[in-house]
């Protein structure tokens, strides 16, 4: 088991980085609440990951907190709720949010995530109140900074954007009708930040 990695962030291509350690690159997927805490490219990063092993592949997902580890694998034990589906969630709230939405029974805020429907939401409310992680012990250092090397990268942000909203389970028109107006916003990060905002308000 790969319980933690740390080296030099190569690339961002949202929902996916490659960290580079000792000469070998680590293609990681990540929730976006990650993505947006990382160092530029080029700098040192510290992540926390799960490796799921398959007959066709193995997956390393990587986190910036040990807190999003916990409930990721907390998630994926529910019925019916896969590790694309536990990226998208976390992807739209945060570990806090979340466990509010199920102590508060709040199926319309969970139905706003995507590939969450009325009865995934009921599921993830039912089976989740028994298998909370401890939370008491947050760690906001994962994600450090502090090399010397720099990468440029000329990928479109908009399309890079829409493409990670796809792969988090959105639709494309959705994706497109998500970040329409939301240009100005600059990185692929912060329009998927945006966007993930924009639709949990409503």
């Amino acid at each position: 088991m790969i319980g933690r990695i740390t080296g030099i962030l190569l690339e961002t291509q949202p929902p996916w980085l490659v960290v580079d350690v000792g000469g070998i690159g680590y293609e990681l997927e990540a929730s976006m609440t990650t993505l947006v805490a990382l160092p530029a490219p080029g700098e040192k990063v510290s992540l926390y990951t799960h490796l799921t092993v398959r007959e066709d592949a193995h997956l390393l997902y990587g986190f910036a907190r040990e807190q999003e580890r916990a409930l990721f694998r907390a998630l994926i034990k529910v019925n019916g709720v896969g590790p694309k589906l536990a990226l998208g969630i976390l992807s739209g709230m945060d570990e806090d949010a979340f466990v509010r939405c199920v102590m508060d029974d709040d199926i319309k805020s969970l139905t706003r995530l995507p590939g969450v429907g009325k009865k995934t939401a009921e599921r993830l409310i039912i089976e989740m109140r028994d298998r909370f992680p401890h939370w008491q012990h947050p760690d906001t250092s994962t994600v450090a900074a502090g090399s010397t090397t720099t990468i440029e990268t000329t990928r479109d942000p908009q399309a890079d954007a829409e493409a990670a909203l796809v792969s988090l389970g959105y639709k494309p028109t959705e994706a497109s009708r998500m970040l329409s107006g939301l240009e100005g916003e600059g990185s692929t990060e912060a329009m998927i930040k945006a966007a993930l905002a924009r639709r949990m308000a409503g």
